[in-house]
């Protein structure tokens, strides 16, 4: 890997980790996101709310083409009806959680707004939002740390690194262990304690070696702390599944792409998406 960053100084370096390192992470989370409510989906697939299910699935096409728009509004006017359908979309999701908050589909919902409120920069209310997905109980311990991590990120991002670092350190699924630890390694760099933060950095690239994917963002936070990570080689990964698997409804998950049917390391989805 070129180390395309070997004229950064460690301040510049310390600094551009505290500002970017929370949204880098952030991808791997949302990729074990899809994962994980793919496997809840097929632990729950009869217990379908139906109106639930037609609520979600409104807001998730309402979140795409807010996302769509984003691309493109530049003009004031552009952007104060994207700001009205956004209001009109946190509605929409605020009456599925009153209504149904203790589904699926409810915590999906607000996953979606936190997202939309990252990143318009409301760390605050991505906080809120993440601390009511928290009590939904679903029964998923894969969902519920992907709860906490985004929670953690969240809480980073708006300065609460303390809080942050006390969701960061609690027990998770080994699935975790490598977002975990990055995620540990973003928060000491935010509390200027280089030390451990190459210490979290190195664990979490262990955990990664260990299953032979690589995370090339993770490999850069560690060359901008003076560190050299080891190339990983890649392990063949066998993806069983039936000739009769149904897709993933788009009812119940975010994402309906292939990357969100489970494999044998969930991880890698996370490198593909980087």
């Amino acid at each position: 890997m070129t180390q395309n960053n070997s004229n950064m100084t460690d301040k510049q370096a310390l600094n551009a980790l505290k500002q970017h390192g929370g949204n880098i992470v952030m991808v791997a989370v949302l990729a074990l996101a899809g994962f994980f409510g793919w496997q809840f989906y097929q632990k729950n697939y009869a217990k379908v709310d139906t109106v639930a299910a037609d609520s979600y699935t409104l807001i998730g096409e309402k979140n795409d083409g807010i996302i769509a728009k984003q691309q493109t509004a530049v003009d004031d006017t552009a952007k104060a009806e994207l700001a009205k359908e956004q209001e009109e979309l946190f509605a929409d999701i605020d009456k599925l959680v009153a209504t149904h908050g203790e589904t699926a589909y409810a915590w999906q919902a607000l996953m979606i707004k936190a997202r939309q409120q990252t990143d318009g920069g409301d760390y605050a209310g991505a906080t809120d939002t993440l601390k009511k997905a928290q009590t939904i109980n679903l029964d998923d311990e894969g969902l519920s740390a992907i709860t906490t991590l985004r929670l953690a990120q969240a809480m980073l991002a708006s300065g609460d690194v303390n809080n942050a670092l006390s969701l960061a350190n609690g027990a998770m699924p080994k699935a975790f262990e490598p977002s975990r630890q990055e995620l540990l390694g973003d928060i000491y760099v935010a509390k200027n304690e280089t030390e451990d933060a190459k210490k979290a950095y190195d664990l979490a690239w262990q955990a990664l070696t260990e299953r032979g994917t690589e995370r090339s963002l993770l490999s850069l936070k560690m060359q901008s702390l003076g560190m050299n990570p080891t190339p990983i080689k890649p392990k063949n990964v066998v993806v069983a599944e039936s000739a009769t698997s149904a897709p993933v409804a788009t009812k119940q998950g975010e994402s309906t792409t292939d990357e969100t049917k489970p494999t044998q390391n969930t991880d890698t989805m996370s490198d593909k998406q980087e």
